[in-house]
């Protein structure tokens, strides 16, 4: 893998010459390669590239470990709660929290939910919602959602939703903002025919909304969703900081 590493970067350096810089061993060449991803601009992609790109991405994939869905312990009839990496789900498809752009986050190896999503996927996820955005000819609003693949990622799709920007104190439109987001990928998900569907915690990150009431609006309108559902048969909320773990557990046993 070290060569293919070598080829991705010296690849992806000679187009943007500017980010150069040194990376003495594997770990400082896995974080320079995914910087690199992370800020390359939606641009033509050469197969070549993306042949290699794939077989690493793919490689880190199984390093990871792929979590098999149907085996997660359902807390409730068609919703199971889960602690980890997103990435590593094998659900029909995850839910990403993107911005209005939609193309991805550009902060080199920022630690939001996007830049996993992205870095994890391959440079085809920021191109293939660069073709969206620009038929679309706006910005996404919040509460809404695109679907897209997600190629080297374990599930089939990404969906992609806005989530509320929360200045200040919460109200009522942040939180109409925030079912909605729910209620449009569970929606998604049901019209394509899938199956599963994972949650990521929309919005509590960088747009900062209170984690306690996200999570009970996330949970509402699941509940509320899935007796309704033609095809969607198990959601996943997957939670990465001990934090939202508790909330979840409480509010699911409820």
């Amino acid at each position: 893998m070290d060569e293919k590493l070598n080829f991705l970067i010296e690849f992806l350096l000679n187009e943007m010459p500017e980010y150069k810089r040194d990376a003495a061993n594997i770990s400082d060449k896995k974080i320079l390669l995914r910087s690199l991803m992370n800020v390359r601009p939606p641009m033509k992609l050469n197969p070549e590239f993306l042949k290699v790109q794939d077989e690493f991405l793919s490689h880190e994939r199984e390093l990871k470990g792929i979590v098999h869905v149907e085996n997660l312990a359902e807390i409730q009839p068609g919703i199971s709660l889960w602690q980890g990496d997103i990435t590593r789900l094998d659900s029909d498809a995850v839910v990403n929290a993107a911005n209005g752009k939609l193309l991805g986050c550009f902060i080199p190896c920022h630690k939001c939910i996007d830049n996993a999503i992205h870095s994890a996927a391959g440079l085809q996820v920021r191109d293939e919602c660069n073709k969206l955005m620009q038929a679309q000819g706006h910005d996404e609003p919040a509460g809404s959602a695109k679907i897209t693949s997600a190629y080297n990622l374990p599930s089939k799709f990404i969906i992609h939703t806005v989530g509320p920007i929360v200045f200040g104190k919460l109200n009522d439109n942040n939180r109409s903002e925030l079912e909605s987001c729910y209620k449009s990928c569970l929606k998604l998900a049901d019209e394509k025919n899938l199956k599963s569907l994972a949650f990521c915690c929309i919005s509590t990150g960088e747009f900062h909304f209170p984690n306690e009431e996200a999570a009970k609006i996330a949970v509402k309108t699941v509940k509320n969703f899935l007796p309704q559902a033609k095809n969607l048969k198990k959601i996943i909320f997957n939670v990465f900081k001990d934090l939202d773990l508790k909330i979840y557990e409480k509010e699911l046993k409820n």
